[in-house]
């Protein structure tokens, strides 16, 4: 659906080149997708058309007109699934790492959409459009673990608002690194997009939202440390951010951790291991719990056999 949004400037906009102010506007929006928005004439400065060059001045009133989206044609997929629960509302799935969650640049097959679209035969919610049928919520392609799929309007809505009052519960297991000193934790800082690196996230101040993530020690090595958090909230990358910002990022993130990355862990070390919810229809409280994959007990065997997590 098209919309149009309205920014005003003040003094602190005064000679911000327009592409730059819209960007820390326009959150949701990449900078090439920005740019493409002034290119394509759908950007006005007091009713007149302006290129991306211009320099803001104050009291400006920036319109933005955002046309409809060209949906991609997701195509139905054969592709074999790990479906811990479903009956006629929903479907509990344990994502693979590396599996993207719904086509997007770059991945527009092999998503864990496709192959809802062909397992469930069209049975899917439509409130995210054709590109994210009956995701309610998602995670990153290198996290591994369970996730919630709604097949009508109905759950997906009653799931939406759980999640929207913290009722619905998700644990993630990660491997971060250095020695956390306190046995349980709360990172509580908001999270937004970076400044500067926009494909990024980071704790800010600047146009981000609450963020509450609880964390435990389960395991402690010398330079590892494995524990398991819980999410209060659920933004972009959150664990990922927050566990860098207090100085453990999680092992092979190349992202938010260290330059040298651990690459036989193929990404982030996260699983979403546990979720629970109040089932849309019949209102009884559900939990489900997915075992430690592959690539995560291969590492923490190495972890313990080493002990002092070096030379990983």
């Amino acid at each position: 659906m098209s919309e149009t949004l309205e920014f005003l400037t003040d003094n602190d906009d005064v000679s911000i080149r327009i592409d730059k102010f819209l960007a820390q506007k326009m959150t949701d929006f990449t900078r090439s997708a920005i740019s493409k928005l002034i290119a394509e004439e759908n950007v006005s400065v007091d009713g007149k058309i302006v290129r991306k060059n211009y320099k803001c001045r104050r009291n400006d009133c920036i319109i933005v007109h955002v046309p409809d989206a060209v949906e991609l044609e997701t195509v139905p997929e054969n592709i074999p699934l790990d479906i811990v629960y479903e009956d006629d509302d929903l479907l509990v799935v344990n994502k693979p790492k590396g599996m993207v969650v719904h086509p997007a640049a770059g991945n527009y097959s092999g998503t864990l959409v496709n192959a809802l679209l062909y397992h469930c035969k069209g049975s899917l919610s439509g409130i995210n459009g054709v590109i994210r049928p009956g995701i309610v919520h998602r995670i990153d392609k290198d996290t591994s673990g369970l996730l919630i799929v709604a097949k009508n309007d109905m759950a997906h809505l009653s799931l939406a608002e759980q999640i929207k009052e913290h009722s619905f519960h998700r644990a993630y297991y990660a491997i971060v690194y250095g020695n956390i000193k306190t046995d349980k934790g709360t990172v509580h800082q908001p999270i937004g997009r970076h400044p500067k690196e926009r494909k990024k996230m980071a704790v800010t101040t600047k146009n981000s939202k609450d963020a509450v993530t609880h964390y435990e020690v389960l395991k402690r090595y010398r330079t590892f440390t494995f524990i398991k958090c819980i999410l209060e909230t659920g933004r972009t990358h959150q664990i990922r951010v927050h566990m860098s910002y207090i100085g453990h990022p999680l092992a092979g993130d190349s992202v938010y951790g260290p330059k040298k990355v651990i690459t036989s862990l193929g990404g982030q070390c996260l699983h979403a291991g546990e979720i629970g919810f109040v089932h849309p229809r019949t209102k009884k409280y559900m939990e489900f719990r997915s075992d430690l994959p592959d690539y995560f007990t291969t590492f923490l065997n190495k972890l313990d056999r080493c002990y002092d997590g070096e030379n990983i």
